[in-house]
């Protein structure tokens, strides 16, 4: 495992601006989906207002313009870089493999449904989430456009822009990271998933957007701290926007939908009490962290912390060849996961596994298929073997049995043990 999860903090470049044009015909109104089909251009800024754009540089053909940022803007970002806060590097994290991996896995594959990390106080639960932007890889988005659209996935962009391109209109592309966003506890449904001015619309006859974190998070990740802690309701509004890939806001007989997909992870002490089982059972991989037991590996985390709390960027430039190769392992991965294959008999040994042990739906099959194919492609092969499928499954199913008040045995532990008596 330590092999396995080892790559570099490689500081934000300044991105380059490309224009994409498309050559196919526009995009007729009736390809658009029915309850976005009416509304119209989504403008960047603080407040968003729903109208045309004037026109940007128009190229012809296939031909696409490529400029790069300004001197001005190339400084800022350098300065920005330069003036965050440190994070912990992910590779310098001792212990805690199964929460990293499956953090890893849903990297490589958003459509995993993201994590649910339970584990005791002070066992590095935030640390090691928020230590994985160092290595999130960079996506194109387009300029200007706060929720992240893809220029080259209709179904990832925004209304804005999927008017823009339906007009054949060419759209200014940057290279960026992926973002992560992180959701206080105290926030309110309209600062998490947006709010319409209502004011606007009436004196100005025009249907006014202030974008939420979900728009920020499109494309991204969104960590919820002490996810148990949540309200009920805005936990069902983030799993079902997560499910859907879209959030909609509606107040006054207006409504407005974006897209918002995202990979959605939480971290919660049981303490502090449980998710619902149907919440649980909305986050694709569950990951139990405890507390280290043995003395070395303590000491060896603590003086890991106390030279990271000295010399923050000193003690990251010594784990800078393992983030760089870690970084490129997930590159990679991502890159040839779609060529991964899982044999048949694979897939209705799996099936088997989850039906005998009445997990209820179909989701457990399908995040576990996934799963065994992102950890084959971090392992840089081709197949999966049965020995993927054993490392990944108890996190796929853990959290979707039924629970019995009178069975000691970790479900975890179920889980292993239903897994060998199929796959003998």
């Amino acid at each position: 495992m330590a092999g396995l999860l080892s790559s570099s903090f490689t500081a934000l470049s300044a991105p380059r601006v490309r224009t994409l044009s498309y050559c196919h015909a526009p995009l007729p109104p009736t390809s658009l989906p029915a309850r976005v089909a009416h509304r119209r251009n989504l403008s960047s800024g603080a407040r968003i207002s729903i109208r045309h754009r004037p026109r940007h540089l128009l190229v012809s053909g296939a031909a696409a313009a490529t400029t790069e940022l300004s001197s001005a803007d190339e400084g800022k970002k350098l300065m920005s870089s330069e003036i965050q806060r440190p994070v912990f590097p992910f590779s310098a994290i001792v212990g805690q493999d199964e929460m990293k991996l499956c953090l890893l896995l849903n990297v490589i594959d958003p459509k995993i449904g993201g994590v649910m990390i339970m584990g005791d106080r002070g066992t590095g639960k935030s640390t090691t989430v928020r230590s994985l932007v160092d290595l999130l890889p960079e996506i194109m988005v387009v300029v200007g456009d706060p929720f992240n659209s893809d220029p080259e996935d209709p179904e990832a962009m925004s209304m804005d822009v999927r008017d823009r391109a339906a007009r054949g209109e060419p759209l200014p592309m940057a290279a960026t990271k992926i973002t992560m966003v992180d959701l206080p506890l105290g926030a309110t449904e309209d600062r998490v998933c947006g709010t319409i001015d209502i004011e606007k619309a009436l004196t100005e006859g025009v249907k006014a957007f202030e974008p939420g974190l979900l728009a920020k998070a499109n494309r991204g990740i969104l960590y919820v701290d002490e996810v148990n802690l949540l309200d009920d309701h805005l936990v069902d509004v983030l799993l079902d926007s997560a499910a859907s890939g879209w959030n909609t806001v509606e107040r006054e007989g207006i409504s407005i939908s974006h897209p918002a997909r995202f990979i959605l992870i939480g971290s919660g002490n049981p303490e502090e009490g449980e998710l619902r089982p149907q919440l649980l059972d909305r986050f694709g991989m569950h990951a139990q962290v405890g507390t280290v037991r043995d003395a070395e590996l303590r000491v060896k985390i603590v003086e890991e912390r106390s030279g990271f709390d000295k010399d923050p960027k000193g003690f990251r430039e010594t784990y800078q060849a393992e983030q760089e190769k870690l970084q490129q392992q997930i590159a990679s991965a991502r890159s040839s996961l779609a060529s991964v294959q899982l044999d048949y008999d694979l897939r209705v040994k799996i099936s088997k596994v989850c039906a005998e042990l009445n997990v209820d739906g179909l989701r457990g099959d399908i995040v576990t298929n996934r799963a065994a194919k992102a950890l084959a492609a971090l392992k840089g092969r081709d197949k999966v073997t049965a020995e993927d499928i054993a490392t990944v499954i108890p996190n796929c199913l853990r959290h979707r049995l039924r629970k019995d008040p009178l069975e000691s045995i970790d479900s975890g532990l179920l889980v292993i043990e239903k897994f060998y008596e199929v796959f003998s």
